[in-house]
């Protein structure tokens, strides 16, 4: 690796494809939930609660998909490039059968899963059938996610981000026709947009396929697509457990405050999803910086480049900070612009238009967990992040969320309370762990396992 002058540009280098990617993806969202919107606010709720469940779910590739990156990254930074590729076979046919389980439970549990967050009656006919179309796309998205990531370690995010564009642009042109008839196209509403979003998902591993064989000289064989392969999986597993962990105890607290959202009614879920959609505009801004310092460190790390490693994160960081801090502004400013594209009920638009405020406060704490666990991840310190920010999910995101919006009656300003709380508070014990140094004996041992290698 270079020295710390020049690895700190390429972090703008690595991040702009990145955040392009992430803003497809969020476009993508933006534009389903209008689409939904058009039909309906109760089939904006139906589109809301639907695709929580189906993020839900995928937190299952979690359990790999959160050290591929990490365990490729260093082996490329300490020149085992054998190594690494025997650890993106593996990751094929370990996603092969974590995305039927998740496609399986999608499929046979839509209807108990949409109860048990509080899905209004009236959301539930609309939200049943998308889920269950939407439930094969999983498989795919598994695969799709793990040779990407492959990819991006590789540092081929340019190759990635083409990917990305074909498989959204054919989700959208496919979604219009499907979702409200064209010709001799039903109208089949909801489950037409989970179709076109399968349709695409299948697009993309082939071109995924294509550009590993030839960027990266990788060519998955038959058995692969389903074997096991204990060894290279173990360390991607000693990073993935404990990052899926965090990432799958986040979920199950954002769907308890989901739930409490559902038993306010159907108004108050298709504010939140018009409110998620815009804020995630911040949230890619944020990812795409921390997703690229995971990359460098990763790399820096398997170099045994510690120092620099550290002045990356610090630098990152604080210009993270200021990114989210002045995006999420400049959303809330245009807030009522901007909810009047989903909808024209005032109450959502005032409402929606109070949260957008909050966000900027929880948008600059969530920065801090984005950019330091994953550096901290990338560094091999993966345990703390889940013993630390537990306790706060279960506590002040999940608790705080009943305890401000349903028992103090503050509605869905208590549930932003109590995200920007948590986050707040994980973000601050996460960079304090950080700025200690703490990481530095992971990093190390990680080092010492490539040169057994």
């Amino acid at each position: 690796m270079t020295s710390t002058i020049a690895s700190r540009p390429r972090v703008f280098t690595l991040a702009w494809p990145l955040l392009i990617e992430l803003s497809l993806a969020v476009a993508i969202g933006v534009a389903g939930t209008a689409m939904a919107a058009r039909v309906s606010d109760t089939a904006g709720a139906a589109f809301a609660v639907t695709i929580q469940i189906s993020q839900t779910l995928f937190l299952l590739f979690r359990i790999i998909g959160s050290g591929i990156g990490v365990v490729i990254t260093q082996n490329l930074g300490g020149g085992r490039r054998d190594v690494a590729d025997k650890v993106a076979l593996a990751m094929v046919g370990a996603s092969t059968w974590l995305g039927v389980a998740a496609a399986g439970l999608a499929f046979a549990g839509a209807g108990p899963l949409l109860r048990a967050l509080n899905a209004p009656d009236a959301v539930l006919p609309l939200a049943v059938p998308m889920l269950q179309v939407l439930a094969p796309a999983l498989l795919f998205d598994a695969w799709n996610a793990a040779m990407a990531g492959v990819m991006r370690a590789h540092l081929r995010m340019r190759d990635s981000l083409l990917v990305l564009a074909a498989m959204h642009g054919t989700h959208l042109l496919l979604a219009f026709p499907l979702m409200y008839g064209w010709g001799p196209l039903p109208e089949l509403g909801l489950p037409g947009y989970a179709l076109a979003l399968l349709l695409s998902r299948a697009l993309g591993l082939a071109l995924h396929m294509a550009l590993w064989q030839r960027r990266l000289g990788i060519r998955p064989r038959w058995d692969d697509w389903w074997r096991l392969q204990r060894g290279p999986l173990a360390d991607v597993l000693h990073i993935g457990i404990p990052a899926a962990a965090e990432n799958i105890a986040w979920r199950l607290s954002f769907m308890a405050s989901m739930a409490v959202a559902g038993s306010m009614g159907e108004r108050a879920l298709a504010t939140m999803a018009y409110v998620q959609q815009i804020g995630g505009v911040v949230i890619m801004c944020s990812m795409a910086v921390a997703l690229a310092v995971e990359i460098l460190v990763g790399h820096l790390i398997g170099a045994g480049q510690l120092r620099d490693a550290h002045g990356l994160v610090r630098a990152s960081l604080a210009r993270g900070l200021v990114t989210s801090g002045a995006v999420s502004a400049g959303m809330a400013l245009a807030g009522p612009w901007l909810l009047g594209r989903f909808t024209q009920d005032v109450d959502i638009i005032r409402q929606g238009s109070l949260l957008l405020w909050l966000t900027v406060a929880l948008e600059v704490g969530r920065t801090f967990n984005l950019v330091v666990i994953n550096a901290l991840r990338a560094a091999g310190d993966v345990r703390y992040p889940v013993m630390a920010g537990a306790a706060s999910m279960a506590v002040v995101l999940a608790g705080g969320s009943w305890l401000l919006g349903m028992h103090f009656g503050l509605g869905l300003t208590g549930l932003w309370l109590a995200y920007a709380a948590d986050e707040w508070i994980r973000g601050l014990l996460m960079w304090r762990r950080w700025a200690m140094q703490a990481w530095v004996p992971h990093a190390r041992a990680a080092r010492r396992r490539l040169r057994m290698q």
